[in-house]
């Protein structure tokens, strides 16, 4: 089957893994800490908070693991997604360091818990390499792992080209220790050693209220509050902040294959190119003894800004059949959601603007296994009251005048994206839009989101997103509307999937597929 002739996407982690199910929040609760986020950052904050003695809980919307953590494609690195000469421009040669230290720390942790919990959950340490085959950048190479050793990355070592491969990458970095694992495997048993320990973990429990202070609580959609010292949320993207971490960080679209190959045709290693946008390549078991599932992925593009995100997964697949000639059929396909800070380090700590109780970790770069457990360490720590030698690279609050440009490019395209209010077009016949599709039109001054579902009925909602009033467009891969402007996802019938909405699209109750005057429609 080729790729383009799929629809639904489901992660190999999602299809080889069920996660523990557990009930919605039914009542008021007092807790130490509420967690809000059930993936890698908020099931690890609530581990290690735990193991501290802390009473937890931790409140998500849907499933565990549901959003980006059963989308990644787990690699764990110092291997960072931005490249080291560009950390030491934003942060400094100590900025550097510290990133390197941090994410070195955050592998060890997951080891260490692997470990110490007897987690089966295909853990692996291997090597990573980094090519820059067709990077018109001179140099891009020399100058990395020359910033990597500056920033401690002693054993880092630049090679002719990526060993046993069957494709010549050129030239390549070779970055020893790194680690992969099966992420849903892992945090469904770090789910089960959190309740044991008397965590508690609600499921169906959407939160639409972060409140801090001397009375902090949680407020769900039903009206039950969670009461508590301090509040974590662990979202992706934080959804009880409105503006402040919205223009330091811009969300994109990421795409993901898995091929099945023969077993031990390709090499078992991390890959990485310095391409933009770029390409990720692991290995995983395959559906029996004689084959393994070779993972690519990449193609990233801004969040709502892909008339045709179908597009990205032909060209995965291209570029991987003119590389990897053992391919043979895709097995997986699924996309992400990648945020990227302006300054290429995560935010993690104290929400800005915020009571000091109130802790978001977010802007994961692309490394949101390795981002989501230093987070998570370092918020424990910030909780327990112990001073972290990484608050300062990582804190929300941070201005990063050496990103300014990166600021006011990413800002300027937020910005350019409310000019659909003025061009989006006036419907075009509804007759004409294939069921499991959905279209934006105007009628008058309003905006209208369109979705013909599989029985060809019609359904019609406000198409301004709930967060700030950008228009959302239709993502025919993920059947979602997706905001161009911070990110925000809402599935076919308009509810929000994935903040920092926090509130559904807006039903419309049109009775006709017929133009009607704008007085009609009520948004």
């Amino acid at each position: 089957m080729n790729s383009q002739d799929r629809r639904e996407t489901t992660s190999i982690w999602m299809d080889t893994q069920i996660m523990p199910n557990f009930f919605p929040l039914s009542d008021n609760l007092n807790v130490d800490v509420c967690i809000v986020g059930g993936g890698m950052a908020g099931l690890t904050t609530a581990y290690l908070l735990m193991k501290e003695g802390k009473k937890v809980c931790v409140v998500e919307a849907y499933g565990l693991a549901s959003g980006q953590t059963g989308r990644t494609t787990a690699h764990f690195v110092t291997a960072l997604d931005d490249r080291f000469f560009d950390i030491e421009k934003y942060h400094g040669e100590k900025g550097a360091v510290t990133a390197a230290q941090s994410h070195r720390a955050a592998i060890d942790k997951v080891e260490q818990i692997v470990a110490s919990e007897q987690i089966d959950c295909e853990m692996e340490n291997l090597d990573g390499f980094l090519f820059a085959q067709d990077d018109p950048r001179p140099n891009v190479l020399r100058r990395e792992i020359e910033a990597a050793q500056r920033a401690g990355l002693k054993d880092v070592a630049l090679l002719e080209k990526v060993p046993f491969l069957s494709f010549d990458t050129g030239p390549c970095l070779k970055f020893a220790n790194q680690m992969q694992l099966h992420p849903l495997k892992y945090l469904a048993a770090l789910a089960e050693r959190i309740t044991k320990g008397g965590g508690l973990i609600f499921t169906g429990t959407h939160v639409t209220e972060v409140h801090g202070g001397d009375e902090a609580f949680v407020k769900t959609e039903y009206g039950h509050r969670v009461y508590c010292k301090s509040v974590v949320v662990a979202t992706n993207t934080p959804v009880n902040d409105l503006v402040a971490i919205h223009t330091k960080q811009a969300p994109y679209r990421t795409y993901v294959l898995g091929f099945q190959i023969p077993a031990g045709s390709v090499p078992k290693a991390l890959y990485w190119d310095t391409l933009d946008p770029y390409h990720y390549i692991r290995l995983e078991k395959g559906p029996s003894a004689e084959t393994e599932v070779l993972i690519v992925g990449g193609e990233d593009h801004k969040t709502g800004q892909e008339n045709h995100p179908e597009e990205r997964f032909k060209k995965i697949e291209s570029w991987t059949r003119a590389r990897f000639p053992m391919v043979e059929d895709i097995l997986y396909q699924w996309s992400g959601q990648v945020m990227e800070p302006v300054d290429g380090m995560a935010f993690i700590g104290r929400n800005p603007m915020d009571k000091d109780n109130v802790y978001i970790i977010t802007g994961d770069s692309g490394n949101g296994m390795t981002h989501s457990t230093l987070g998570a360490i370092l918020v424990t720590d910030l909780i327990m009251g112990r001073e972290n030698s990484w608050e300062d690279l990582y804190n929300p609050s941070r201005i990063s005048l050496k990103a300014s440009a990166e600021f006011l490019k990413e800002n300027g395209n937020v910005a350019a994206q409310y000019g659909d209010w003025v061009t989006t077009k006036p419907k075009t016949p509804l007759a004409d839009l294939q069921e499991g599709e959905g279209t934006v039109f105007r009628a008058g001054a309003k905006m209208v989101a369109a979705y013909k579902d599989d029985s060809g009925d019609m359904h019609f909602m406000s198409a301004a997103c709930t967060h700030l009033g950008c228009l959302v467009g239709w993502n025919n891969v993920e059947k979602s509307w997706d905001c161009p402007c911070h990110g925000s996802r809402f599935d076919c019938a308009g509810k929000v999937i994935e903040g920092p909405a926090i509130a559904d699209l807006k039903k419309l109750d049109l009775l006709t597929e017929e133009p009607r005057p704008s007085k009609d429609l009520r948004l």
